[in-house]
């Protein structure tokens, strides 16, 4: 997915705190590409380092529709829930997706469903993909 980041700090060392600005919202997470490319529009790989757990950091979303945003240290991601068959999840925010792993089994079935999705911002970062 195509976004746009802007540096929060002027580090020359990774990894650099950046606001990172999409179609459906934006948030602040880590950049781990060149400190010198945090600054433009970018094509992106998301990577989270927290897993899904149900009733902790997930839950069933309230309003249907992807989102992206920040709640104090928190990032908000609201997508559809899709899982695998080998236990892990991916969240898909739009156009882009997210892959998660799994803490443990989700109630019920939850594949498909809206949920939201809160982790440490210090958790999601962005990859440069480069072609």
């Amino acid at each position: 997915m195509f976004v746009r980041t802007e540096p929060l700090l002027h580090a020359s060392r990774q990894p650099v705190p950046v606001r990172v600005h999409t179609p459906i919202g934006s948030a602040v997470v880590l950049w781990r590409g060149d400190p010198r490319e945090a600054d433009g529009r970018h094509l992106v790989e998301w990577t989270v380092d927290e897993d899904i757990q149900w009733g902790r950091n997930t839950l069933a979303a309230s309003v249907t529709g992807p989102e992206l945003r920040q709640e104090g240290d928190q990032v908000i991601m609201s997508g559809r829930l899709h899982l695998t068959d080998d236990g892990v999840a991916r969240l898909q925010m739009g156009h882009w997706s997210v892959l998660f792993d799994l803490a443990s089994p989700l109630p019920g079935t939850r594949d498909g469903s809206w949920v939201r999705i809160s982790v440490e911002w210090d958790s999601v970062a962005l990859y440069p993909y480069r072609t």
